[in-house]
């Protein structure tokens, strides 16, 4: 992996983590057992682990969180 996608998975991970606070989840825990992803799993997306679209799709479901307003940050 090359170092500009590594880059934007971390920023993936950032946005993960801003809106889980956003939407008052104060440990991302919590949030893995509400939508069903292993804690470790889950964890690891919020550090810039790769993930699926259709997980991503299933937590910011969880969220109410649309693609568009979860990508507009960070993705220019």
């Amino acid at each position: 992996m090359d170092s500009s996608e590594e880059k934007r998975l971390q920023n993936l991970g950032n946005r993960l983590k801003y809106f889980r606070k956003l939407k008052g989840y104060t440990n991302y825990e919590h949030l893995a057992y509400d939508v069903g992803i292993s804690r470790s799993q889950y964890g690891k997306y919020e550090n810039g682990g790769n993930i699926k679209f259709t997980t991503l799709c299933k937590i910011l479901e969880h969220l109410d969180i649309s693609l568009k307003d979860f990508f507009s940050k960070g993705f220019e």
